[in-house]
């Protein structure tokens, strides 16, 4: 599967630009909104404590984490974008 993405970023400059940019935005986004989440979050546990956590705070805690996963993927697809520009431009 890395190899299909590979060739793709390989096909066209312009096209890796733009997955860049779409991966940068996607990993921009998540990262805020889940520090919002997630601070909103810990606070909620902290301050109602067991309750909390069976209304459904631990549960939306998972799903926070499971957005962590997201954004850890765009920032990698960023990451191989970067390379495969720097590469490109850095070739003799």
């Amino acid at each position: 599967m890395f190899e299909i993405v590979v060739r793709l970023l390989h096909v066209h400059a312009a096209l890796t630009f733009v997955i860049m940019g779409v991966a940068f935005t996607a990993f921009s986004l998540q990262t805020v909104e889940i520090f919002h989440m997630l601070s909103a979050n810990l606070d909620f546990i902290a301050r109602h404590g067991a309750v909390a956590l069976m209304e459904g705070a631990a549960r939306q805690f998972v799903g926070l984490l499971a957005g962590l996963v997201g954004a850890l993927v765009s920032y990698l697809v960023f990451k191989a974008c970067e390379r495969v520009l720097v590469d490109r431009m850095t070739r003799r």
